[in-house]
């Protein structure tokens, strides 16, 4: 294997380190749980510098591929059953396909310091300036999601465009930016204070945490979404074909 980067090349430093990373990782000897070599080491034989090196493994770290263990290392993450959705939309057009009504409770947007898990996806330092958007959405009954929208800084995307639209539609149409890839994180979770309040359920309650980590054509990140959703109210339906 030839473990060198072009340093010579327009292709930023920390995309070629995740290509070779991903060259890595389905080399034999870490398919069977080898540890990947540490990230300094990794540093110094490439001749660039250690937050390089995390910015290549965080990407695939969000994307499953690796682990790491603290005191022992990284390593490639154990197989495990994955859902490919056929396709997937902005909740506005999801709704509007199966014909349900809703309304917007609360649609907010401001500029925020992106903390780790967000900048370590979009490739940016932690505290880099993004755009969060807000929405609390329901029905006439009262609001069943609550979503938190983190766009990358790369699209320009503006405070106070109107983000009642279909935002992957804005996205594309204004921002020249369409979305291709999102690769999604369900969870269930008993509801904090601070949700329960949001959804006026109780404290406790069960909700569904879905994440998505939405990239353009060329996989570049494009997005960082996580919703609250009522759990009673949804079923998140997938069909997998063999």
């Amino acid at each position: 294997m030839n473990f060198e980067i072009d340093h010579t090349s327009k292709i930023p430093l920390h995309y070629q380190v995740e290509e070779l990373l991903r060259y890595m990782i389905e080399l034999p000897e870490y398919q069977k749980g080898e540890f990947l070599p540490p990230e300094n080491e990794m540093a110094k034989k490439l001749g660039v510098s250690r937050n390089t090196i995390r910015q290549a493994t965080n990407k695939l770290e969000y994307e499953g591929l690796i682990v790491r263990k603290k005191g022992y290392g990284t390593k490639v993450a154990e197989k495990s059953f994955t859902t490919q959705l056929n396709s997937w939309h902005s909740f506005t057009q999801e709704m509007s396909e199966k014909g349900i009504l809703f309304k917007n409770y609360l649609i907010q947007s401001e500029i925020v310091e992106a903390e780790e898990k967000i900048a370590g996806f979009f490739n940016v330092p932690v505290n880099t300036k993004v755009l969060r958007v807000t929405r609390l959405r329901g029905d006439d009954s009262g609001p069943f999601v609550y979503f938190e929208s983190y766009l990358h800084p790369r699209m320009g995307v503006l405070e106070n465009e109107d983000f009642s639209q279909p935002l992957y539609e804005l996205l594309e149409a204004k921002y020249n930016t369409p979305v291709t890839v999102s690769r999604e994180k369900i969870k269930a979770r008993i509801a904090s204070k601070i949700t329960a309040d949001r959804l006026h359920i109780k404290q406790g309650e069960p909700v569904l945490i879905r994440e998505r980590f939405v990239s353009d054509p060329g996989n570049r990140p494009v997005e960082y979404n996580i919703g609250f959703y009522i759990a009673e109210k949804f079923t998140y339906s997938i069909e997998i074909r063999r």
